[in-house]
Protein backbone atom coordinates (compact mmCIF):
# COMPACT_ATOMS: atom_id res chain seq x y z
CA UNK A 1 0.00 0.00 0.00
CA UNK A 2 1.30 3.40 -0.93
CA UNK A 3 -0.12 5.35 2.00
CA UNK A 4 -0.77 4.79 5.68
CA UNK A 5 -4.29 4.04 6.87
CA UNK A 6 -4.79 7.35 8.73
CA UNK A 7 -4.12 9.32 5.54
CA UNK A 8 -7.18 7.82 3.89
CA UNK A 9 -9.94 10.12 5.16
CA UNK A 10 -10.02 12.22 1.99
CA UNK A 11 -9.20 9.33 -0.33
CA UNK A 12 -11.59 8.38 -3.14
CA UNK A 13 -14.27 5.82 -2.23
CA UNK A 14 -12.58 3.05 -4.20
CA UNK A 15 -9.32 3.52 -2.29
CA UNK A 16 -11.14 3.52 1.05
CA UNK A 17 -13.02 0.32 0.19
CA UNK A 18 -9.79 -1.40 -0.86
CA UNK A 19 -7.96 -0.16 2.24
CA UNK A 20 -10.62 -1.36 4.66
CA UNK A 21 -10.85 -4.75 2.96
CA UNK A 22 -7.05 -5.11 2.88
CA UNK A 23 -6.81 -4.30 6.60
CA UNK A 24 -9.24 -7.14 7.35
CA UNK A 25 -7.45 -9.52 4.97
CA UNK A 26 -4.16 -8.77 6.73
CA UNK A 27 -5.77 -9.27 10.14
CA UNK A 28 -7.20 -12.64 9.18
CA UNK A 29 -3.84 -13.76 7.80
CA UNK A 30 -2.06 -12.59 10.97
CA UNK A 31 -4.36 -14.78 13.09
CA UNK A 32 -2.30 -17.79 11.93
CA UNK A 33 1.06 -16.25 12.93
CA UNK A 34 3.16 -18.46 15.19
CA UNK A 35 0.63 -21.28 15.43
CA UNK A 36 1.39 -24.94 14.79
CA UNK A 37 -0.67 -26.88 12.27
CA UNK A 38 -2.22 -28.80 15.17
CA UNK A 39 -3.27 -25.60 16.93
CA UNK A 40 -4.67 -24.03 13.75
CA UNK A 41 -6.70 -27.19 13.02
CA UNK A 42 -7.99 -27.62 16.58
CA UNK A 43 -11.77 -27.63 17.06
CA UNK A 44 -12.76 -25.31 19.89
CA UNK A 45 -16.44 -24.86 19.02
CA UNK A 46 -19.16 -27.37 18.09
CA UNK A 47 -19.36 -26.14 14.48
CA UNK A 48 -16.80 -26.95 11.79
CA UNK A 49 -15.10 -23.61 12.43
CA UNK A 50 -11.37 -23.88 13.10
CA UNK A 51 -8.81 -21.14 12.66
CA UNK A 52 -7.35 -22.88 9.61
CA UNK A 53 -10.84 -23.60 8.29
CA UNK A 54 -11.79 -19.92 8.65
CA UNK A 55 -8.91 -18.81 6.44
CA UNK A 56 -9.70 -21.61 3.97
CA UNK A 57 -13.32 -20.35 3.92
CA UNK A 58 -12.11 -16.77 3.35
CA UNK A 59 -10.16 -18.04 0.32
CA UNK A 60 -13.41 -19.54 -1.01
CA UNK A 61 -15.20 -16.22 -0.39
CA UNK A 62 -12.54 -14.30 -2.36
CA UNK A 63 -13.00 -16.70 -5.29
CA UNK A 64 -16.81 -16.44 -5.16
CA UNK A 65 -16.91 -12.65 -5.17
CA UNK A 66 -13.89 -11.71 -7.30
CA UNK A 67 -13.76 -14.65 -9.72
CA UNK A 68 -17.22 -16.24 -10.08
CA UNK A 69 -19.12 -12.95 -9.74
CA UNK A 70 -16.81 -11.05 -12.12
CA UNK A 71 -15.74 -13.75 -14.60
CA UNK A 72 -18.94 -15.79 -14.64
CA UNK A 73 -16.91 -19.01 -14.37
CA UNK A 74 -18.54 -21.87 -12.45
CA UNK A 75 -17.31 -22.92 -9.03
CA UNK A 76 -16.26 -26.25 -10.53
CA UNK A 77 -14.15 -24.43 -13.13
CA UNK A 78 -12.58 -22.24 -10.44
CA UNK A 79 -11.89 -25.33 -8.33
CA UNK A 80 -13.81 -24.34 -5.22
CA UNK A 81 -16.59 -26.14 -3.29
CA UNK A 82 -20.21 -25.79 -4.35
CA UNK A 83 -21.20 -24.10 -1.10
CA UNK A 84 -19.79 -22.23 1.89
CA UNK A 85 -20.32 -25.09 4.36
CA UNK A 86 -17.84 -27.39 2.62
CA UNK A 87 -15.33 -24.55 2.34
CA UNK A 88 -14.51 -24.96 6.06
CA UNK A 89 -13.53 -28.63 5.57
CA UNK A 90 -9.83 -29.34 6.00
CA UNK A 91 -7.95 -31.96 3.97
CA UNK A 92 -5.05 -33.95 5.42
CA UNK A 93 -2.63 -31.87 3.34
CA UNK A 94 -3.88 -28.50 4.62
CA UNK A 95 -1.26 -26.74 6.75
CA UNK A 96 -0.78 -23.20 8.03
CA UNK A 97 1.71 -22.74 5.18
CA UNK A 98 -0.51 -24.07 2.37
CA UNK A 99 -3.67 -22.29 3.56
CA UNK A 100 -1.78 -19.03 4.07
CA UNK A 101 -0.31 -19.27 0.54
CA UNK A 102 -3.71 -20.06 -1.00
CA UNK A 103 -5.31 -17.07 0.75
CA UNK A 104 -2.52 -14.68 -0.27
CA UNK A 105 -2.86 -15.89 -3.88
CA UNK A 106 -6.66 -15.52 -3.83
CA UNK A 107 -6.42 -11.95 -2.49
CA UNK A 108 -3.87 -11.05 -5.17
CA UNK A 109 -6.16 -12.53 -7.85
CA UNK A 110 -9.09 -10.57 -6.38
CA UNK A 111 -7.20 -7.27 -6.61
CA UNK A 112 -6.23 -8.03 -10.21
CA UNK A 113 -9.80 -8.97 -11.20
CA UNK A 114 -11.27 -5.82 -9.64
CA UNK A 115 -8.56 -3.44 -10.92
CA UNK A 116 -10.06 -2.70 -14.37
CA UNK A 117 -13.55 -2.10 -12.93
CA UNK A 118 -15.09 1.02 -11.43
CA UNK A 119 -17.13 0.90 -8.20
CA UNK A 120 -20.36 1.43 -10.12
CA UNK A 121 -19.62 -1.24 -12.72
CA UNK A 122 -22.09 -4.10 -12.53
CA UNK A 123 -20.94 -7.71 -12.42
CA UNK A 124 -23.30 -10.49 -13.39
CA UNK A 125 -21.72 -13.80 -12.33
CA UNK A 126 -23.24 -14.12 -8.87
CA UNK A 127 -26.36 -16.13 -8.03
CA UNK A 128 -28.04 -13.03 -6.54
CA UNK A 129 -28.06 -11.42 -9.97
CA UNK A 130 -26.32 -8.26 -11.24
CA UNK A 131 -24.46 -6.33 -8.53
CA UNK A 132 -22.32 -3.18 -8.55
CA UNK A 133 -18.70 -3.66 -7.52
CA UNK A 134 -19.22 -1.32 -4.55
CA UNK A 135 -21.74 -3.82 -3.09
CA UNK A 136 -19.14 -6.59 -3.38
CA UNK A 137 -16.57 -4.49 -1.52
CA UNK A 138 -19.07 -3.65 1.23
CA UNK A 139 -20.17 -7.28 1.52
CA UNK A 140 -16.55 -8.49 1.66
CA UNK A 141 -15.63 -5.92 4.32
CA UNK A 142 -18.62 -7.09 6.37
CA UNK A 143 -17.85 -10.79 5.96
CA UNK A 144 -14.09 -10.71 6.47
CA UNK A 145 -14.47 -8.36 9.46
CA UNK A 146 -16.85 -10.86 11.05
CA UNK A 147 -14.36 -13.68 10.46
CA UNK A 148 -11.55 -11.58 11.93
CA UNK A 149 -13.61 -11.41 15.13
CA UNK A 150 -14.11 -15.17 15.10
CA UNK A 151 -10.37 -15.65 14.48
CA UNK A 152 -9.43 -13.34 17.38
CA UNK A 153 -11.48 -15.40 19.83
CA UNK A 154 -10.19 -18.75 18.53
CA UNK A 155 -6.59 -17.49 18.64
CA UNK A 156 -7.08 -16.22 22.19
CA UNK A 157 -8.31 -19.68 23.24
CA UNK A 158 -5.38 -21.41 21.53
CA UNK A 159 -2.78 -19.14 23.13
CA UNK A 160 -4.43 -19.49 26.55
CA UNK A 161 -4.26 -23.28 26.23
CA UNK A 162 -0.45 -23.04 26.00
CA UNK A 163 -0.11 -21.78 29.56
Amino acid sequence: MTHSHHDGFAAPLREQLEDFLDQHREGLLASLDGLSDEEARRRLVPSKTTLLGLVKHATFVERVWFDEAISGRSRAEIGIPAGPDESFDLDSGDTVETIRAAYVAACADSRAAAAPLGVDDVVTGNRRGPLPLRWIYLHMIREIAQHCGHADILREQLLAARD
